[in-house]
């Protein structure tokens, strides 16, 4: 079974400049979702996608297989899918072609081997009962959910608010989600259908909040908890 992983690392960033190849603990970002690829027991091949000679040639370095990325995927509001299928495609003219493949953006330093390891597992029991992808999220609790902000601020009622019914009137009383950036899996057939790195019916693999790096304070965050980790 041939498990393939696409880490996106592209050499432009609108928060922080040259975030993927930042150091963290003297080592660059990127390197330590490389490290964690490797070192899964269930990834068979690891590849970075990017368009930065310098983000190449350190990828090399911590291990990774590398994909020179056109420039026209690497602009800000390119979306990952299609660098996805990018790698895909150009591993393919290579006559490789992975059963799976698994997203890892290199933005989660704290997510290791045994993260991933852990989600396959739990994915592969999930794939029995029908599900076809996963992806990593942490719990934000229960809501009775009633309003939504849009882009524009303008808000959107989610019930008749004109009615106003009683909270224990409401029978919708949904567990909220959010995806932690940390891991996608699926079919790699899957991924070229739906264009996507989520299928038609995903599970999600729960765990405590994984920082997902968008600031300096999260890369100060980040180091003190790698720090901890060394000294304990």
């Amino acid at each position: 079974m041939e498990i393939l992983s696409i880490i996106p690392a592209r050499g432009g960033s609108k928060g922080i400049k040259r975030k993927n190849i930042k150091p963290i603990l003297n080592k660059p970002l990127v390197a330590y979702t490389i490290e964690a690829s490797l070192n899964s027991k269930y990834i068979t091949k690891t590849i970075v996608s990017s368009e930065d000679e310098e983000i190449i040639e350190i990828s090399k370095k911590y291990g990774a297989d590398t994909l020179k990325r056109p420039i026209e995927l690497a602009q800000d509001e390119t979306k990952t899918a299609p660098v996805m299928l990018n790698v895909i495609e150009n591993l393919e003219k290579q006559e490789y072609k992975p059963d799976y493949v698994v997203l890892l953006q290199p933005t989660c330093p704290l997510r290791d081997e045994k993260y991933i390891d852990n989600a396959f597992e739990f994915y592969f029991k999930a794939t029995k009962e029908g599900y076809d992808s996963c992806f990593g999220a942490y719990d934000i609790g229960y809501t009775h959910a009633k309003w939504r902000i849009l882009h524009d601020r303008k808000l959107q009622a989610l019930y008749d608010f004109r009615t106003r019914p009683r909270r224990q009137d409401i029978n919708e009383h949904y567990k909220m989600l959010a995806e932690n950036g940390a891991i996608y899996i699926l079919p790699c057939d899957i991924l070229k259908e739906t264009k996507d790195f989520i299928g038609h019916n995903p599970i999600a693999y729960i765990t405590p909040k994984i920082i997902d790096i968008d600031t300096e304070d999260d890369f100060i965050k980040v180091e003190n908890i790698l720090k901890a980790k060394e000294n304990a």
